[in-house]
């Protein structure tokens, strides 16, 4: 069996190596898909970057909406960036595993910004959020060793 028909089986079933610690999609380097994480500290919602004003932290791209925003970040990225690289936190608390999460399905939890899949997850999720940041916080570390 060649390398190439090896790599494609493991590939289609489901078999996954390692994961970026940053969530940025599959098709691009974005964090957030381009949103401005200090914006939800600051302006309380989700407000999408512009490409003047990007930084790479962790291997990924991230956009914020001024240079103030820019500056918050560099300053202090652990500070503003999602917890558990910006994937979905209930998929990382239930499941102890990744899945994709939604920039607009997000909530700041003491200072700490969490995001979620969808409405629906995070629903889920806000029935007993901090039980689930515990969950999460526990499965965390594992998950992203190489």
């Amino acid at each position: 069996m060649t390398r190439l028909m090896v790599f494609l089986t493991l590939f289609m079933s489901g078999f996954v190596v390692a994961q970026d610690e940053i969530y940025t999609g599959y098709f691009s380097n974005k964090a957030l898909d381009g949103y401005d994480t200090v914006a939800y500290f600051t302006d309380n919602k989700p407000v999408e970057g512009k490409p003047d004003f990007v930084t790479t932290y962790k291997g990924a791209d991230w956009y914020f909406v001024s240079q103030q925003h820019l500056d918050m970040f560099v300053a202090e990225p652990e500070k503003y960036a999602p917890q558990y690289g910006g994937y979905c936190a209930w998929a990382i608390s239930a499941k102890n595993d990744f899945a994709s999460a939604d920039p607009k399905d997000w909530a700041v939890v003491d200072g700490k910004l969490y995001l979620n899949y969808n409405d629906d997850i995070k629903r889920k999720w806000d029935q007993n959020r901090a039980l689930h940041i515990k969950q999460a916080d526990e499965n965390w570390p594992a998950l992203i060793r190489p």
